[in-house]
């Protein structure tokens, strides 16, 4: 008798609804002229921060907001809005990821017309989010150096799926004997070509180099609503 791949099956079946959600989302996101972002880490990396930072940045000439997600707390959506931007919180529970779906129910009342960036902060994971779209435009994965150079390779799923890597907490690269050149090698045997930025919450090293990037990849993408 040949068992039946129900755990395989259910999982495929999942992605399907998520997948087709995620192509609503995008149009969605398109037609309102909002560039949208996905930021995905491990706990702990620093991309709240940063978020932080760069919602401050573009807050002087962009329309900015966020949604964050986290098992179970509001922690980081208090601290998002002390740059100033609507955050909205996204619970998961034991989820370990965020989903279309969750995607779809945070906008419920928002109108996405009078933003230019809405970003969203993922569950701190670097293995399930990489299979769930959320109809954004760019996928960033952020890696601190406090983590070590080698984690590119360990979780090449995820650099496959995003568009660019951002490297957090230079400031204390010395400190903990991080090699630089090992970490990029390891980037681009994964995924040669992607965009590296390397920055640091605490100096502002790299910030606005970031931010610079994410206004031009908006106007490529809206080109007749510039700011």
């Amino acid at each position: 008798m040949t068992l039946t791949p129900r755990i395989v099956e259910v999982r495929q079946n999942v992605l399907k609804k998520n997948d087709i959600l995620a192509r609503a989302l995008r149009e969605r996101f398109q037609a309102s002229g909002v560039y949208v972002v996905n930021l995905v880490s491990s706990p702990g990396a620093g991309k709240t921060t940063a978020l932080t930072h760069i919602l401050t940045e573009l807050s002087t000439s962009h329309r900015v907001a966020a949604i964050v997600g986290d098992l179970a707390t509001e922690n980081d959506a208090e601290r998002l809005r002390e740059s100033g931007a609507d955050v909205r919180q996204i619970t998961t529970g034991t989820v370990c990821h965020l989903e279309a779906q969750m995607v779809e129910e945070a906008l419920h009342g928002w109108s996405l017309d009078t933003l230019d960036f809405l970003f969203i902060e993922n569950v701190g994971n670097l293995v399930c989010p990489a299979s769930y779209d959320l109809g954004e435009h760019e996928r960033v994965v952020l890696f601190s150096v406090t983590e070590g150079e080698d984690k590119p390779e360990k979780y090449p799923t995820l650099i496959n799926s995003s568009d660019t890597v951002i490297m957090t907490k230079i400031d204390l690269a010395e400190a903990v004997d991080f090699n630089r050149e090992r970490f990029l090698r390891a980037v681009e045997r994964v995924r040669p070509g992607i965009a590296v930025y390397e920055i640091s919450a605490k100096t502002g090293a790299g910030l606005k180099e970031w931010a610079n990037r994410l206004i031009e990849a908006r106007n490529h993408i809206f080109p007749m609503v510039q700011n």
